[in-house]
């Protein structure tokens, strides 16, 4: 197997820099419209048999260090008692928001049997791998889970979100525990399923203080990574909008940490300590450049790392619908050329 990316996890010695895309299959690739087009995504979430198939379509297509199971962080949150429905041009929407302590009492805390779709989908995918390279799980964290159950869907300014949690403590603490309790849950039945490392995204804590972080985020995080520790595979803990959360991100747990783009790499290793990996750090916006840009904000990206082990290289979010094909394969081959050693 092709172990580069989990070698850059354990900031072992590998012969180049790892690469993988978070949303690498997804809607830039037609074979994945293909299949969108005859079922929704829910649909493909809980059918293990087109989860695991779009899974591979990005490791068909390109040289890829690792795959990752397609699913969607608010999965958990049906379970749990919470109405959610996909609905076309605007994402998810929650039917009843929890925004008081009634609702958070309602909230089941759930142990992964009603989430074992997921868990066949990666076993299916481990099977059709057949050990070409490693296999991602992932969950979405306590923080972005609640801001999504608070708000009803996206936000802008998370006005509910901070709301509840400044007026109502004990009920957001217990809101964050029972979320962290499922989520360790989740990724535990993950990795018995065949997950060989696994990534927690707190797509938007990067809208807190750091003051706020600690107080209202951290302990809920630490729970997940404590619990977790003794199953034995690489976590990777991922924020979005987070320079100013690293060194506290780091003290929650995570072998590895990504990061985004609004912070140079080599900056935000050195702020939380070159004894953790890196993920990251390319802006998303870049693969829509052209070929001589995308080449050259590769290339920094390598600079700042310096080939010190522990780099794995990735966006600073989600590969974005319009992103050309060519761009995709482009900085695989760019970043592997680039980085031998």
């Amino acid at each position: 197997m092709n172990e580069r990316f989990l070698k850059a996890c354990r900031r072992e010695a590998v012969d180049c820099t790892p690469v993988w895309f978070m949303r690498q299959a997804g809607r830039y690739m037609q074979e994945y419209q293909a299949v969108r087009k005859k079922h929704s995504i829910l649909e493909v979430c809980k059918t293990p048999e087109l989860a695991a198939q779009v899974t591979l379509q990005p490791i068909e297509r390109f040289p890829l260090d690792a795959a990752i199971i397609f699913a969607d962080i608010l999965l958990p949150l049906e379970p749990m008692g919470i109405r959610l429905e996909f609905t076309e041009g605007e994402g998810p929407v929650i039917h009843n928001p929890v925004r008081d302590r009634a609702a958070v009492d309602h909230l089941r805390v759930v142990d992964g049997d009603e989430l074992e779709f997921v868990a066949a989908a990666i076993r299916q995918a481990r099977r059709a791998l057949a050990e070409r390279v490693p296999l991602i799980g992932f969950a979405g964290a306590p923080f972005t889970l609640a801001s999504y159950a608070i708000e009803g869907g996206g936000s802008k300014n998370f006005l509910y979100t901070k709301q509840f949690m400044y007026r109502e403590p004990d009920a957001w603490h217990r809101l964050m525990d029972k979320l962290a309790r499922v989520v360790t849950a989740y990724l535990r039945r993950q990795i018995h399923a065949g997950a060989q490392a696994i990534q927690l995204f707190d797509s938007w804590v990067g809208c807190l203080s750091p003051t706020d972080y600690a107080e209202y985020v951290l302990p809920h995080v630490q729970l997940i990574f404590t619990g977790l520790q003794r199953e034995q595979v690489p976590l990777i803990h991922f924020g979005t909008g987070t320079s100013a959360l690293l060194r506290l991100m780091r003290e929650a747990g995570g072998d590895v940490i990504g990061v985004d783009w609004r912070v140079n790499l080599d900056e935000a290793w050195e702020r939380m300590g070159f004894d953790v990996a890196i993920q990251g750090n390319l802006d998303p916006v870049v693969l829509l450049a052209p070929l001589h840009e995308i080449e050259r904000r590769v290339e920094d990206v390598l600079r700042r790392a310096a080939g010190r082990p522990g780099h794995i290289f990735n966006l600073g979010h989600g590969i974005l619908p319009n992103t050309p094909v060519e761009s995709v394969a482009a900085v695989v081959d760019l970043v592997h050329k680039l980085s031998q050693r």
